[in-house]
């Protein structure tokens, strides 16, 4: 059986994170990597996501129409062992919902959805990355540095949001795992070892992606996808 991505987002054609995304998507397709993809409204978001798909991807260009029907994705995905990718708006995403759902708080929220909220996991950067390139880290023997072959890179960012700085020790508290990290040491990329793939970017990864060098980031999310075994259901 094919097997098919639900990208999680508001498609927007002249928003470049999105025209990257596809055109990513069809790199790794030329690479041998047979999955199809399908933008999937947040709104549009329901208890059938999962008999459709076999793989998410949380994309870029928060805030989204529905945040609730969002982390639900996120949370079945992670649960279940479902290949879950989330680049940008979709890593803050992934860290609202494993705040919420893994370690306790209820309430954790996105500064871009509500300023004033009492946990911000997410909050404004105080350096705005959109449009910036950066050097990143990667923590030995991690997922992404598997994936990249080698222990740092250099990605694009589209972001203005970020992991607060006062909530990284709670965050470490768990079992995701912070991989990846900038010059300054702030959290770039998450990983939850043992599952198929469950990893955020902050950074955007798909813009830098060409057809003669697909991104291996994005290969390797489809590949899961690709592996993931049928009679995936919804809960």
């Amino acid at each position: 059986m094919k097997r098919s991505i639900a990208i999680l987002g508001e498609y927007t054609p002249t928003f470049q994170p999105h025209v990257s995304t596809n055109a990513a998507i069809e790199h790794s397709r030329s690479a041998s990597v047979d999955v199809d993809a399908t933008w999937v409204s947040t709104e549009e978001i329901d208890q059938t996501l999962f008999e459709r798909f076999s793989g998410i991807w949380v994309a870029p260009g928060s805030p989204y129409k529905n945040m609730d029907k969002t982390l639900w994705a996120i949370r079945y995905a992670r649960e279940n062992g479902v290949a879950c990718f989330g680049t940008c708006g979709g890593f803050q995403h992934m860290i609202i919902e494993y705040a919420r759902n893994v370690l306790g708080f209820k309430d954790a929220s996105h500064a871009e959805y509500d300023l004033e909220a009492s946990n911000l996991f997410i909050s404004q950067l105080a350096c705005a990355l959109a449009g910036r390139e950066m050097e990143l880290t990667f923590s030995p023997g991690s997922r992404v540095a598997e994936i990249y072959g080698a222990m740092s890179a250099t990605e694009e960012y589209y972001c203005n949001f970020g992991v607060n700085p006062n909530y990284v020790s709670l965050l470490k508290s768990g079992p995701l795992k912070i991989t990846g990290s900038d010059s300054e040491g702030e959290i770039r990329v998450t990983e939850l070892p043992g599952h198929p793939f469950f990893l955020g970017t902050l950074f955007v990864p798909q813009t830098r992606s060409t057809a003669k060098q697909p991104h291996p980031l994005v290969t390797a999310f489809m590949r899961a996808v690709d592996e993931t075994r049928s009679g995936v259901g919804a809960a």
